[in-house]
């Protein structure tokens, strides 16, 4: 098949969970013999960070503005058995009118951030990346969230189908590695700052840390604003490649995963950062949300805290047993949480779709 997605972005991974995904989800899709292009507006801030320039089987283009893209994305999508909108394309709305005018193509819109779009539009906020007239438009809505999420666009914004998507990934990208002295912590942490996950960072990271002065924590992400109430023993990195997120990961003895309020507040949506940690090996303890067991094992194959004690409890784990719930949990991965899986689910979708198409054309 051919799939052209007009997303955020896949050629930088800086201050956005995205990128990964992506990168994960193509290259899988090239292996099993897909081509997938991908449009992304150029914009300094990703330009600036840019960590990869070219998609296996594909093509990324990059455009300046909409006008300037918009005959080269309409003969792509003329091209394409499936076209993907997702949310944060700056684009999105154009593209949407693009691919639903479009005959004989798979219309998908993939919402990776459903809980905050729902949260906008009960707030009654604009929400950019959304056509005015919802997703009716479109013949599958993909959400990175499930449970109720996936009920609510098709209540509420029109779609006649949603199925989850959930994270991924790729095994051969986060895998166990070589720890790095620079690195060394008792807990570490990757994850772009956000003021709806300040409250937890500061319960489940920040606060072990004064508590326990004479450990080491490490924390990795873009975006942290200048009054950031830092420890002196937190050591911090504005950016951090995802080849280099292994070593970072095998170089704590635990990692952090802390997922923002809308997000854990619906339940159902596991962190990339999640799968990405539980592939290197490496034990993760988490906020706590609804739906986490169906992808990890509470107890086994993670570790959960609610607040600074829980935290405190699993900092004071032996290292048998940390690394035992590690493993459980790569093993689990590898099972079941890999990019080669999510693709596979995704063509089953594409393919469901067809056939729901081909089922709603009249008999001649």
């Amino acid at each position: 098949m051919r799939i052209v997605i007009f997303g955020l972005t896949v050629s930088s991974s800086w201050g956005n969970g995205h990128a990964t995904l992506w990168r994960g989800l193509i290259g899988a899709l090239a292996r099993a013999g897909h081509r997938v292009d991908f449009f992304e507006r150029d914009v300094p801030y990703y330009a600036g960070h840019r960590d990869l320039h070219a998609l296996p089987r594909g093509e990324l283009v990059l455009y300046p503005d909409w006008p300037a893209v918009r005959a080269r994305a309409r003969r792509a999508v003329a091209d394409a058995d499936v076209a993907i909108v997702t949310s944060y394309c700056p684009d999105a709305v154009e593209a949407a009118r693009l691919a639903c005018d479009a005959p004989g193509v798979q219309r998908v819109f993939y919402d990776l951030d459903t809980p905050v779009t729902l949260a906008r539009l009960d707030a009654g906020e604009p929400v950019a990346y959304l056509p005015p007239e919802g997703l009716g438009g479109f013949d599958l809505a993909l959400s990175y969230t499930g449970g109720a999420a996936l009920e609510a666009l098709v209540a509420r914004l029109g779609a006649p189908r949603a199925l989850p998507l959930y994270g991924s990934v790729d095994p051969d990208v986060h895998r166990p590695a070589e720890p790095r002295p620079a690195w060394r912590s008792a807990l570490s942490y990757i994850g772009t700052w956000a003021a709806d996950r300040q409250r937890a960072v500061d319960a489940l990271f920040l606060e072990p840390a004064r508590r326990l002065p004479a450990e080491r924590f490490v924390l990795a992400g873009s975006q942290y604003p200048a009054d950031f109430p830092w420890a002196p023993n937190v050591w911090y990195l504005a950016h951090l490649p995802p080849a280099e997120h292994p070593a970072f990961y095998a170089s704590s003895r635990l990692t952090l995963n802390v997922t923002r309020g809308a997000m854990a507040a619906m339940g159902w949506c596991p962190s990339g950062r999640l799968f990405e940690a539980a592939a290197c090996g490496v034990p993760i303890l988490t906020d706590a949300w609804a739906g986490l067991d169906a992808f990890y094992a509470p107890g086994e194959e993670i570790l959960v805290a609610r607040d600074t004690d829980d935290a405190l409890a699993a900092l004071a784990l032996d290292d048998a047993t940390l690394a035992r719930v590690g493993g459980r949990a790569r093993e689990r991965t590898l099972d079941e949480h890999t990019a080669e899986r999510r693709a596979a689910e995704l063509l089953d979708a594409i393919a469901a779709g067809d056939d729901a198409r081909l089922a709603a054309v009249p008999e001649r």
